[in-house]
């Protein structure tokens, strides 16, 4: 008895106007395809600038210790940095050089981090 008491409680309580983790289960199939097109979206743009950094290896972690440079420029470009932000995100890139020395993979994390 207490079991079918519990039950419809339960389905109201997951269509509440309350923050939950699920969301709206009625907007669940519309969430699923912009969750779909976004990773998509990300995954391409991961990659345009995986293939920039893999690429361009030597002159990339050059143009970190000289303060920025053009390809450098394009892997931010890329990564959807902000402009305003790219000083700032080229002084932490200095100061984790060391991370990145032998790590194509970590920088190219770091720069998708710092984008948008």
């Amino acid at each position: 008895m207490r079991l079918l008491t519990l039950i419809p409680l339960a389905l109201v309580a997951a269509c509440s106007n309350e923050a939950n983790h699920l969301g709206n289960p009625l907007l669940l199939p519309i969430n699923g395809l912009t969750t779909l097109f976004e990773n998509a979206a990300y995954n391409e743009r991961r990659g345009r600038v995986e293939v920039l950094v893999k690429s361009n290896w030597p002159m990339i972690l050059n143009e970190i210790d000289a303060g920025g440079g053009p390809t450098l420029t394009q892997a931010m470009d890329a990564a959807r940095i902000p402009g305003e932000e790219r000083a700032a995100r080229i002084t932490q890139l200095q100061g984790d050089r060391e991370i990145y020395a032998n790590n194509p993979g970590a920088l190219i994390v770091s720069l998708m981090v710092y984008g948008d």
